[in-house]
């Protein structure tokens, strides 16, 4: 039987997602993805967390959703875990945690929404309405 690591995140965009193509012209878009942990220690101080997803969205959709995935941008992303290890130029050797997207889902509004979605002004006022 085949195993899996499944991943569901809710985040915000490190950067704007850089769109590229493969060889044989598949569309790709990656983008960082930071999610945050806060909590009270023992001694009630306030802490937190950061921690940083290298995700790849693949195919059309990576085309369609691109010009929407800019740096702080809250998003729900599930896909597959993948943690890559990788030599820097120092030598040193890191991780990351790659994430290639299966469902990307755009949260919270654009700043300005709630003006643009408020009724439109029709020129009439409450007292002409005749009821």
């Amino acid at each position: 039987m085949a195993s899996l690591a499944k991943v569901t995140l809710v985040g915000n965009l490190g950067r704007d997602a850089e769109l590229r193509y493969t060889p044989s012209g598949t569309p790709l878009a990656d983008f960082s993805l930071a999610t945050n942990e806060r909590w009270t220690d023992n001694s009630g101080q306030q802490k937190e967390h950061t921690q940083w997803f290298r995700c790849t969205l693949w195919g059309k959709q990576a085309e369609k959703i691109k010009q929407y995935l800019t740096k702080g941008k809250l998003v729900y992303v599930d896909g597959r875990l993948r943690v890559r290890d990788y030599v820097t130029q120092d030598g040193e050797k890191r991780y990351s945690l790659d994430v290639r997207v299966d469902t990307l889902q755009l949260l919270g509004g654009r700043p300005g929404a709630a003006e643009e979605l408020a009724a439109p002004d029709t020129g009439v006022e409450d007292d002409d309405i005749p009821f």
